[in-house]
């Protein structure tokens, strides 16, 4: 059902995880006017971090749609779509993608959580 892999999604919910957990991590609620750029701002500071570092990796090995995906999911578990929306999510993500993917999602609170629900909302889970 879905381009990117179950356990690729698993490993970026742990490292969205292991990264906004950190208590210096400071992510603001959004930008405060249409050219801040706050995600880049933000994950500038943490270049050095590993977790960033591994996450960069892991999203310059995915194809540009199975980086979608990743958002795609992100967003049903957060509730702007519903599963039965799968098709029209992941259209929408694939227009919206950039190369900076993986800072929207790092920059995204809750981001693994989103995941999390997003998986679970298609009946998959990282505890398999």
């Amino acid at each position: 059902m879905f381009e990117v892999s179950v356990d690729t999604v698993c490993f970026v919910i742990g490292k969205c995880r292991e990264f906004q957990a950190k208590e210096a991590v400071s992510i603001p609620d959004g930008p405060e006017g249409p050219g801040d750029d706050w995600a880049g701002q933000v994950l500038a500071d943490y270049a050095d971090d590993l977790s960033v570092q591994e996450l960069r990796a892991v999203f310059n090995d995915l194809e540009p749609a199975e980086q979608a995906e990743v958002v795609a999911l992100m967003w049903v578990g957060r509730g702007d779509y519903e599963a039965d929306e799968w098709v029209d999510a992941r259209s929408d993500a694939k227009s919206a993608w950039n190369p900076r993917t993986v800072d929207y999602i790092l920059a995204t609170p809750l981001a693994a959580d989103y995941l999390e629900d997003g998986l679970d909302a298609f009946g998959y889970s990282c505890d398999e």
